[in-house]
């Protein structure tokens, strides 16, 4: 088990709610690769976990800003990651997150376009500002990642999650529809659509979208869970498509149920909000970033 650490292990138990000697011979059994032993726990049917979980191991602020150009709508998210939550609470460090987010929304959207850009009254760009804030504050900054939606005609749909600040907290969504509709009643239900994907986490929006890689490795996981029945590969393979239709119902944003109703998928609720719109709905892609996420914890434990 040498390299195997305690660190390691408190983490895939915090991923997967397996026991703890599980997750050591996991660990052990794929040569300390996280991401292959959830899939060995779960091949052995030791945990009901799908995905790895994003890892909120960075402190800082996610922040929005939103603009309308006659028909048109853009919107941007951004990450800015502190080291202590002590800072994400500082008014300075707010006041910055929400000018970057300003900024993003004249450029493509790319972070390193956004690190580029001017920061606004500044004379400087956001890189060069950010870089002066953390003598200012004391503290080290970064501008992580950034995310933009747009549409040619329509709305996007904003909601900020656990927020501390106007338009900053811990998760950011963005929902893009396109129509010719009622632009306030499509952000109106944007927003609620952007509140859902928040609670739900959704993978992609469409099946076709989700990740070829990601598929596999369901399909894997669940072809070993289905052959542990012991029935004919046959009705293996039918278990396995069973399956992979529950998995694009709880993963596929389109295919989930409504949180808000609990029984509508959401496909429908975009297609039965057309009438008070008047005029079709198109989804046409979400961005949702959480404070963190994919940021590995460091630990001095062994």
């Amino acid at each position: 088990m040498a390299g195997i650490s305690a660190a390691m292990v408190k983490e895939l138990r915090e991923l997967t709610g397996a026991g703890m000697m599980d997750c050591k011979a996991a660990l052990g059994e794929t040569g300390g690769d996280l991401e292959a032993a959830v899939d060995w726990l779960r091949k052995k049917g030791l945990s009901k976990a799908a995905k790895k979980s994003g890892r909120t191991a960075a402190e800082g602020l996610i922040a929005l800003a939103t603009a309308r150009d006659g028909d048109a709508a853009k919107a941007v998210l951004v990450e800015v990651n502190s080291e202590t939550d002590f800072v994400a609470r500082n008014e300075l460090f707010q006041k910055m997150v929400a000018d970057i987010a300003k900024a993003a929304l004249e450029t493509d959207g790319d972070v390193a376009s956004v690190r580029a850009a001017p920061y606004p009254g500044a004379g400087e760009s956001v890189e060069k500002h950010v870089a002066g804030m953390v003598g200012q504050i004391g503290e080290n900054m970064t501008l992580r990642r950034a995310a933009m939606l747009s549409v040619p005609e329509g709305a996007i749909g904003a909601y900020v999650h656990g927020q501390v600040a106007d338009g900053a907290g811990k998760i950011g969504v963005l929902v893009a529809l396109k129509s010719a509709g009622d632009k306030a009643k499509l952000e109106a239900l944007g927003k609620q659509l952007a509140m859902h994907v928040a609670a739900a986490r959704p993978l992609s929006g469409r099946i076709e979208d989700l990740d070829p890689a990601v598929v596999a490795r369901e399909k894997d996981v669940l072809a070993e869970q289905a052959r542990a029945s012991g029935k004919p590969e046959a009705i293996i393979e039918k278990m396995v498509e069973g399956r992979l239709r529950k998995f694009y119902e709880e993963s596929v944003l389109l295919e989930q149920i409504f949180v808000v109703d609990g029984e509508t998928k959401v496909a429908k609720v975009i297609e039965n909000a057309a009438k008070n719109v008047g005029a079709p709905i198109e989804f046409a892609g979400f961005a949702r970033l959480e404070l963190g996420e994919g940021v590995d914890k460091t630990a001095d434990e062994d």
